[in-house]
């Protein structure tokens, strides 16, 4: 079951927005009805689910609705329509009391503005959490200085906000969500107000906690970067509807409309997509049994020069090439394994384009891409690292290098 799920969840501010529904429905749009019925289309039938430990981030330009719909997560704004569930309970359907509870116990928010209490000390901030969730003294103060010291801000606790920098208050805000120990992470724009430096730092951070702690996390950008680094999967919003979610390469390659590839036409593509999505299917090898004829009669029904040697588990062993297999034709020797080369560049599957690309400075073969016991999974040539930098996919023709 899915941590978070969202259902054809609707936001409409003005005095009538359950009329306005059915005209969406009808595929009026945001900016016809702002003019002709005088009512703002936050949120347009939204839905998606966030897996437990999933760094889900929503991202768009401004006004693209996002906030919005962090907000109506946690009921900080009231859907119009539509269901929003937690651990599969509605919370669209619970008293005040109730989502109290929820939101005391189950989600935090991580604000852009840090939030920050600027009467109290840090440590009293970091446990306002839960001194709300009425804990006691001793412990709320326990688990701030544990959280304090998570963050990277051990020995700041009787300090005030105003004496740190913007990075450092962050820190403090995220800390205050931990120490909830809600499961659901919900983040605003958290890094958006940071210099470019801190903001980095708060992202590793923020990576490093997550691989830690593992909470489910909504985060909230408008910086592609950003969304792209952080992001296990990636929603794009528009006008209130999001436009397409996948994950950071599924967006790069395969843009659902033009507005999506439009906003992802400056990203350095080297540095996101990875050998799994470029490289071609294994189908130039051959059996380290299979002897030169077979290898020889392989090559010419490919068209290729080269042939990858594998065991029968899929172990790789190394390469072969058509001078070396027809020298051993003429020489009437038919063991493959005497002439394997194993001088060969190997990556595994989450390699990136930056990192096989000075790989074929040292080869002259494709790069063989393997899983972690050593298995031949994949074959990437130098026209599948153009394509993969130009946007395309890695089954395009190609010939062995």
């Amino acid at each position: 079951m899915p941590k978070v799920e969202v259902e054809n969840v609707y936001k409409i501010f003005g005095p009538s927005p359950k009329q306005i529904i059915p005209l969406l429905e009808q595929g009026e749009d945001k900016t016809k009805i702002l003019k002709k019925y005088k009512h703002t289309v936050g949120v347009n039938r939204t839905s998606f689910t966030v897996e437990e430990g999933e760094v889900f981030v929503i991202m768009g330009l401004s006004g693209s609705g996002k906030s919005t719909l962090i907000r109506c997560i946690n009921r900080l704004i009231e859907p119009t329509s539509g269901r929003i569930l937690i651990d599969g309970q509605d919370i669209t359907a619970l008293s005040s009391a109730q989502l109290r509870e929820i939101r005391r116990k189950k989600i935090a928010m991580v604000f852009q503005n840090f939030a920050l209490l600027p009467h109290k000390t840090v440590l009293d901030n970091v446990a306002f959490g839960l001194e709300i969730q009425r804990t006691n003294i001793e412990e709320r103060r326990r688990k701030a200085k544990e959280m304090l010291e998570i963050v990277g801000l051990n020995g700041y606790d009787a300090a005030k906000p105003s004496e740190l920098s913007g990075g450092m208050q962050q820190r403090v805000g995220l800390a205050r969500a931990l120490a909830t120990e809600a499961d659901i992470l919900l983040m605003d724009e958290a890094f958006s107000a940071l210099d470019p430096l801190i903001r980095k730092d708060m992202q590793n951070e923020l990576l490093s906690l997550q691989q830690k702690m593992h909470k489910t996390i909504i985060f909230i950008t408008h910086d592609l970067d950003e969304a792209l680094k952080l992001g296990d999967r990636i929603a794009i919003m528009k006008d209130g509807n999001i436009v397409q979610i996948g994950i950071a390469e599924e967006i790069l390659q395969n843009p659902a409309d033009d507005y999506v590839r439009e906003f992802t036409q400056d990203v350095n593509r080297a540095r996101i997509i990875t050998a799994s999505a470029i490289m071609r299917d294994a189908e130039s090898i051959v059996l380290e049994k299979s002897g030169v004829l077979i290898a020889a009669r392989k090559m010419k029904e490919l068209g290729i020069s080269s042939l990858f040697v594998t065991k029968k588990s899929g172990e790789l062993l190394g390469i072969v090439t058509i001078e070396n297999v027809s020298s051993m034709i003429r020489q009437r020797k038919e063991d493959l394994e005497t002439i394997i080369d194993k001088n060969i560049e190997t990556v595994g599957l989450d390699a990136s384009i930056d990192e096989i690309i000075p790989l074929f400075l040292n080869t002259k073969y494709p790069v063989a891409v393997l899983d972690e016991d050593n298995k031949l999974k994949g074959i990437i040539f130098k026209s599948t690292i153009l394509a993969g930098i130009a946007g395309e996919g890695g089954n395009n023709d190609a010939t062995h290098c």
